[in-house]
């Protein structure tokens, strides 16, 4: 069973119901441990106020997402991407956040180059992770579902993930989002691969079998077809540690509910269901 206590945030799972304060006090008063904000809501907020927001909270800052691709049509985009990870590094290393989370990019407008956009991943990544190292910030790939291989990310798979982060060294780990990654038969054996320096973050959620949006419908852990217990299983005997995520985009069900309900449910599905 599951350590309640370890469980976490991600602000996207009540980002409708809830601003950045609001989440983080929600948090609080439902004695979760972590919180993984988004780049968007640091803009809102104003990044100085929520920098210090977020530092004096008390709460582990388990990552910050959402600070964009890192592919692009042309070099003069491709170095704006980068300037607006340079500043989300500084971001994380403010506020103290165990990572900052990539999802790094999908086919450059009007290209078929999926190679090609996935060495511009590895370029990209090569200028990064020199950057978050001197700053004290912990890189964290994110691989998604093919389904997001076009328009997100290039980085389907762990093992790709575990293939940069082999190439590219320290200073680069994994998040793992159960969401992207569950179908995988050799999903056992990356997870080992990556062991407990890479793994990172342990995002959660579950795959609705009859789901009516494949990005924004995700559901609550319990509803759907994962298996989590066993995924978790597989993460902790890899020596992971970290918190259990809780990062669900929720268009027609949870996106409409209270947050504080979420929260509650969220607290109990983990106990229950992982």
């Amino acid at each position: 069973m599951a350590d309640v206590s370890r469980t976490a945030l991600n602000t996207i799972t009540t980002h409708r119901q809830w601003n950045l304060a609001q989440a983080v006090e929600g948090c609080l008063r439902h004695g979760l441990k972590g919180i993984t904000p988004w780049c968007f809501q640091l803009k809102e907020m104003g990044s100085k106020q929520a920098v210090k927001l977020l530092r004096d909270s008390g709460l582990t800052i388990t990552g910050l997402c959402g600070a964009g691709m890192l592919t692009g049509p042309d070099q003069a985009t491709r170095r704006a991407l980068l300037d607006t990870h340079y500043q989300a590094i500084d971001h994380a290393a403010e506020m103290g956040a165990a990572c900052l989370v990539l999802v790094v990019g999908g086919l450059p407008d009007g290209s078929k180059d999926l190679a090609g956009a996935r060495r511009q991943v590895r370029d990209a990544l090569g200028q990064l992770v020199p950057r978050a190292q001197a700053a004290g910030v912990a890189l964290a790939l994110e691989p998604l579902h093919p389904m997001y291989a076009a328009t997100t990310a290039c980085i389907n798979s762990l093992s790709q993930a575990n293939d940069l982060c082999d190439e590219l060294g320290d200073g680069l780990g994994i998040a793992l989002d159960v969401y992207h990654v569950w179908w995988d038969p050799q999903l056992e054996q990356e997870i080992q691969r990556a062991g407990a320096d890479r793994l990172l973050a342990f995002h959660v959620c579950d795959w609705l079998e009859n789901t009516r949006d494949l990005a924004f419908d995700r559901g609550m852990m319990g509803d759907g077809v994962i298996d989590l217990k066993q995924i978790r299983r597989w993460m902790e005997l890899a020596g992971y540690q970290g918190c259990y995520e809780v990062e669900i985009f929720s268009q027609q069900d949870w996106w409409e509910r209270d947050g504080d309900e979420v929260l509650s449910i969220m607290k109990r599905r983990i106990a229950s269901r992982l």
